[in-house]
């Protein structure tokens, strides 16, 4: 195994951290022979009800009526009861500061900034909350968001689960029937929505998309427009309202509707690359309670952070950082391309505005190494302390390069877990190093595992990732699935009572990560499993390839590894670079890595939200239908794997 140590906190820093002071508190509290985090995780999924419990006391989440159990049973999934019998609310979660401090700051590709206080973000989420009740919005109604990553999209939010209302988003990029997919199936009442946004420069109006949306979406009664990229053009939209004829201005105080712990707050959806969407229900309580644990002990987030996430109001990772209103934080969103104007745009942006948390994805961090930027030629960074990525597996070389070129004294925080959860399962951790190609740790509470094939814990070879015990931020429901055989079958249909995530990781003798992509595109040559992570490691640092897509495809009884590369301008496809390329995966990874076929594709297929979707690719060679195209952000690229002649003998 490759432990390669890259960082580790300083004794001052790793003391001064939340999750240090939180370790102490249960030590002196719990159990005195608690000295490291093994010992703290070990204590908080072997102590499942005294953890969180302990834990809603230290982060000091505001309610109206306190709990009478933490939970009713720690083994019970799904199913299990969390904080029976407490009332609270998340937005009044997220807005209990009402000060000058500056809560959100937007950029815009267009160079707008604009920055929001604490006092005026609850002032306005206020009159929007107001506005929506006088539309007749009420609790468990459905409010929809076709929108950019604007503060809009937070007040929006915000003032919808006041009430008890259910969030929904969609990016404005998604296409009609991507939108129509998932919001058709929950028949929101009133939707939120910009006229338009801006990307690589050029404006994209929504209008004409969204009334394509209205038409096939007869529950909507109200759509609120924002006006963003000033269009002019007359579009008739039906049902339109200026958002400043909703957002009128009204007396006295807020009010937070006082709702149950698994209380709908948002409705979510898987990637819906192999068929309809998902639509998953997480609860205000259980999102609330995991984001605060994860944010302010893992992150070592609090009220002096200013925390940046790029992200769209389509991921997961926009709900869980716009919960960094509740330690207090400054949020900085940003909407357009991140490679615009150009490739170091984001990076002159964290420096400007001081931001101390990076967010990103592993696609964004190899694209910069590959882009030819040095960070550090932009500045030295002395507020950021931490870069977090998701969206897949980070490689080797991308942690070298954060620590060659960004900035050697930063924690990197390989982060992973899902929509699934609205959080994560393994993260980072201010007070353990970091290793080259490992996440840090598996997250506190979180009963985390690696089964082989017949479900037995491994350690130190690949495995299924599952959890062994309940947790507040599972999904308290799926939409329309009222006896819950798709939420069953989503994830406990492999090991009865334990939940399958359907991924792919080694857990080393000292506890880190190491991801190998979704276990359902698992190769399986011979019948022996390799990630596909594992590949991609080693392709994607050659000169010659810009990206690649590997499946496993079904031959004479077995199965072949079929390797597609698209290539950076300027080299072929021939003979001497497949034998380059099989040679480089034969010494790195193994014999039984190297694959079969080496063909070229001038595109790989994504999610909108960045990941790369091997299942689409296989489903396209075997003359499958790719039942949700919509869910792709580049959906013509799969027509180039079809009926390949190469792939037929």
């Amino acid at each position: 195994m490759d432990h390669k140590l890259l960082w580790k906190p300083s004794g001052a820093r790793m003391r001064k951290s939340r999750m240090y002071g939180f370790m102490q508190r249960v030590k002196n509290k719990f159990d005195p022979s608690i000295n490291d985090y093994d010992d703290l995780f070990r204590w908080s999924v072997n102590n499942i009800p005294d953890f969180w419990g302990e834990f809603w006391d230290y982060s000091d989440i505001h309610y109206s009526r306190n709990y009478r159990r933490v939970v009713d049973d720690p083994s019970k999934m799904p199913g299990a009861k969390w904080f029976e019998g407490a009332r609270l609310n998340y937005a009044e979660n997220l807005l209990r500061r009402r000060d000058d401090k500056t809560a959100i700051i937007f950029r815009g590709e267009n160079e707008l900034e604009k920055h929001v206080s604490y006092r005026n973000l609850y002032a306005e989420a206020h009159r929007v909350a107001e506005g929506l009740k006088r539309l007749g919005v009420e609790k468990g109604d459905r409010v929809a968001g076709f929108i950019p990553n604007m503060p809009e999209a937070i007040i929006a939010m915000l003032a919808a689960s006041s009430i008890g209302a259910i969030w929904s988003s969609s990016s404005p990029d998604f296409g009609i029937k991507g939108v129509l997919d998932r919001f058709s199936q929950i028949e929101p009442k009133v939707i939120f929505a910009a006229d338009g946004y801006y990307y690589k420069g050029k404006i994209f109006d929504t209008r004409k998309k969204l009334k394509g949306i209205l038409d096939k979406l007869p529950s909507i009664e109200k759509v609120v427009l924002i006006n963003y990229t000033g269009q002019t053009d007359p579009v008739s939209l039906p049902k339109a309202m200026p958002w400043e004829d909703l957002a009128r201005p009204v007396e006295g105080e807020m009010t937070f509707e006082p709702l149950p712990f698994d209380h709908p707050l948002y409705i979510m959806y898987s990637s819906g690359t192999t068929g309809l969407p998902k639509s998953i229900v997480h609860s205000g309580g259980g999102t609330l309670i995991q984001h605060l644990k994860e944010l302010m002990l893992h992150t070592d987030l609090s009220e002096d952070d200013v925390i940046f996430y790029f992200t769209t109001c389509g991921w997961m990772m926009w709900n869980w950082f716009v919960s960094s209103l509740a330690v207090g934080a400054t949020l900085v969103c940003y909407d357009g391309n991140p490679f615009y104007p150009g490739p170091d745009a984001l990076l002159r942006m964290a420096d400007e505005l001081d931001i101390t948390v990076f967010g990103t994805s592993a696609k964004y961090i190899a694209s910069l190494e590959n882009a030819g930027v040095v960070p550090g030629d932009i500045s030295d960074f002395p507020a950021l302390k931490s870069v977090l990525s998701t969206g897949s597996p980070l490689s080797n070389e991308s942690f070298e390069y954060v620590y060659a070129h960004w900035k050697k004294d930063v924690q990197l925080s390989s982060i992973s877990g899902g929509t699934d959860i609205v959080s994560c399962f393994m993260l980072g951790n201010p007070i353990l190093p970091v290793y080259r190609g490992e996440i840090q740790c598996r997250g506190l509470g979180m009963d985390v595992d690696s089964f082989d094939e017949k479900g037995r814990p491994v350690r130190n070879r690949q495995g299924e990732l599952v959890c062994k015990s309940a947790f507040p931020s599972m999904p308290v429901y799926f939409w329309n699935d009222p006896e819950g055989e798709k939420y069953h079958r989503a994830y406990f249909d492999v090991y009865p009572g334990i939940w399958r995530h359907g991924d792919y990781i080694l857990i080393s003798e000292h506890g880190g990560i190491t991801m190998y992509g979704r276990s359902d595109a698992t190769l399986n040559p011979g019948g022996v499993r390799i990630g596909t992570a594992e590949i991609y490691r080693v392709v994607e640092n050659m000169k010659e390839i810009e990206d690649s897509v590997v499946i496993g495809q079904p031959w004479e009884g077995d199965e072949r590894i079929v390797l597609f590369v698209k290539l950076n301008e300027g080299y072929l496809l021939n003979d001497e670079l497949k034998r380059e390329i099989s040679g480089n995966i034969r010494s790195q990874c193994s014999p039984r890595h190297v694959p079969s076929v080496i063909l070229e594709t001038h595109s790989v297929p994504y999610t909108l939200n960045g990941k790369k979707v091997e299942i689409a690719v296989k489903k396209a060679i075997m003359g499958q239908e790719v039942s949700n195209r919509d869910a792709l952000s580049n959906p013509d690229s799969l027509n180039e794997y079809m009926d390949l002649k190469e792939l037929r003998e």
